[in-house]
């Protein structure tokens, strides 16, 4: 009788799995029905012009941070899709890669609301009498704010696979297909996973304006956190917005736990290195599925019907598949593409002329562009103060698991915390000492970009080979020439990604920084992002457009003179 006793219920738990399969049920299951919640609201019956309700009512957090969070997650489903497809297409096609690059720095100096005034129509007229056409609207906003930050973690990724590998990929005569997909992305995927997180904290500053749409003269308020922060402030209301902090703080502590940090503990094994690794990162969801048996065995059945799906596609597109990058392109389609891109570009140059000349004047693209050099001034500056602050903190981070373990989540929150909530205390700040807005308004670009610097470091720092780290500490390195001959060539090509995006992020935020207001008070520095801000409150079209453009001519330029060359230094010297 024993023994039956015991037999039976083994043979139960076989069947239907272990007690750690049951565990993880609820978990899967609460997973699975919120989404389908929040899915079937995205798709509600809407008609334009009807108001969606809103209120500060505590008790409906939950229900906008399902929106929010459901909204920025689809956003970057479709960043990640976007970035490889970009480091794929750019680390193979020297094409495209002269007409994409410089297409992604124009595209990240692109304010977000510019992307929504263009798109947010187009998304209304898809879906006719439904909300999903607004829902899509503000899931590209999200979208723009959150992929050209993962975009270019995958391109350096992609073009800096140690040469050893690359020369393994050639002797094992690897397809352009699987080189990407053994080699290239399994290399940049530690590093996109860190600016997957950075993507989706800062995807946060914008999700006000994304989730409040303003379409034939009326505002669309949807469900969600930044409609919430957006009612609390046009209401004063100082307890809504700390019951907004906390309910951030409770979404960053829930996906870091059950997203990120498995994500994270995961991607440990694609790190380059020949000996065991002392600096994994741990995850308990990770630890969990892996005693699982039912939950292994389909999760492995998606993963091979995954496979198999991709395989089924590339044979039936075999010549339309990725191809590595010739070593001797023909000279000819190469020229003819090049005398393409340089009659589009003299086509702008003159249509960019008649505009100047027929609606705004020279004195104004010269007014402009001394304020584009006020700007840019303060990037520089803030840039290299916030590399002397977060270098060391990341580096120092990225190198103790331990210690990454525990403020990745703190991290996370201070760079979801929207910056725009501390403008109205620095208003108030410099009101009452008299202070100069020109330099104290200044900090107030870099506080939601200088996290891009921290979390690729960090990355950086956390995939630095063991057998590198052993080398250096048996060599005696220390002071100053650790730091030159170790750590910093280490992590020079994830510091370079980090700083052309917060150096783009920066001049976006320059545009609500350089002109602050809280209630009747309005600061005002002397620079661009001003100027946009101040022409699109007064409706000045051309103006608009102007300052835009010239934001755009500094970034690409600042990207093209300065950080293209600092990847090229990457590529050749300063990297592992």
């Amino acid at each position: 009788m024993n023994k039956k006793r015991q037999f039976f219920p083994r043979q139960v738990v076989e069947a239907g799995g272990n007690r750690w399969d049951w565990a993880l049920l609820p978990i899967v299951l609460a997973i699975f029905v919120l989404m389908a919640y929040g899915s079937q609201q995205m798709a509600r019956p809407y008609e334009l012009g009807q108001t969606l309700p809103m209120t500060l009512d505590p008790w409906y957090l939950p229900y906008y941070l399902l929106r929010t969070t459901l909204r920025m997650f689809i956003a970057m489903g479709a960043s990640m899709v976007f970035s490889c497809v970009f480091a794929a297409l750019t680390t193979k096609y020297r094409t495209a890669e002269k007409v994409m690059v410089p297409m992604l720095d124009i595209l990240q100096s692109i304010p977000i609301l510019g992307f929504l005034s263009i798109t947010v129509t187009a998304f209304i007229a898809l879906f006719p009498g439904n909300l999903l056409g607004v829902e899509c609207a503000a899931v590209f906003a999200i979208f723009t704010s959150q992929a050209w930050n993962m975009a270019f973690s995958a391109y350096q990724g992609f073009r800096t696979v140690p040469a050893e590998l690359s020369e393994a990929a050639k002797v094992f005569q690897l397809s352009g297909w699987q080189r990407f997909w053994r080699l290239e992305l399994p290399y940049a995927m530690p590093g996109l996973l860190w600016n997957m997180m950075m993507s989706m904290s800062g995807g946060w500053f914008f999700v006000v304006a994304s989730e409040a749409i303003v379409v034939s003269n009326q505002t669309i308020k949807l469900p969600g956190m930044g409609s919430y922060i957006a009612l609390a402030i046009e209401q004063s209301n100082l307890g809504a917005i700390g019951w907004a902090i906390f309910a951030m703080l409770i979404a960053v502590l829930l996906y870091d736990q059950l997203f990120f940090r498995p994500l994270l503990a995961w991607a440990d094994k694609f790190r380059f290195e020949e000996t065991g690794s002392d600096t994994a990162q741990s995850s308990w969801l990770l630890t969990w599925l892996r005693r699982t048996d039912r939950t292994q065995q389909m999760v492995e059945w998606f993963g091979n019907q995954l496979s198999r799906s991709i395989a089924v596609f590339r044979l039936s597109h075999d010549g339309t598949s990725i191809r590595a990058r010739r070593d001797q392109p023909s000279v000819v389609p190469q020229r003819v593409w090049d005398a393409v891109i340089a009659a589009v570009v003299f086509y702008a140059l003159w249509s960019l002329v008649h505009f100047i000349r027929t609606e705004v004047g020279w004195s104004e693209v010269g007014h402009v562009l001394m304020l584009g050099v006020y700007t840019m001034l303060r990037v520089v500056v803030l840039l290299a103060l916030a590399a002397l602050v977060w270098v060391p903190v990341g580096i120092w981070i990225g190198m103790n698991p331990r210690w990454a373990s525990r403020t990745q989540a703190v991290a996370q929150f201070l760079a979801a915390f929207p910056a725009n909530l501390v403008f109205p205390v620095a208003v108030i700040i410099i009101v009452r000492y008299h202070l100069n807005p020109d330099i104290w308004l200044s900090p107030l670009m870099i506080l939601g970009t200088q996290w891009y610097l921290l979390f690729n470091v960090i990355a950086g720092a956390s995939t630095i080979p063991t057998e590198l780290r052993h080398a250096a500490k048996n060599f005696g390195l220390t002071g100053w020439l650790k730091w030159r001959r170790y750590l910093l060539p280490a992590i020079f090509p994830s510091f370079v990604t980090g700083a052309i995006t917060a150096s783009g992020g920066s001049w976006n935020a320059a545009i609500v920084s350089e002109f602050v207001s809280w209630g009747p008070t309005t600061l005002k520095a002397h620079g661009i992002g001003s100027y946009i801000a101040e022409m699109t409150a007064t409706g000045d079209f051309p103006r608009i457009a102007l300052g835009i453009g010239i934001m755009c001519i500094f970034v690409m330029g600042f990207n093209h003179f300065v950080w293209r060359r600092l990847y090229t230094l990457a590529e050749s010297r300063l990297h592992f």
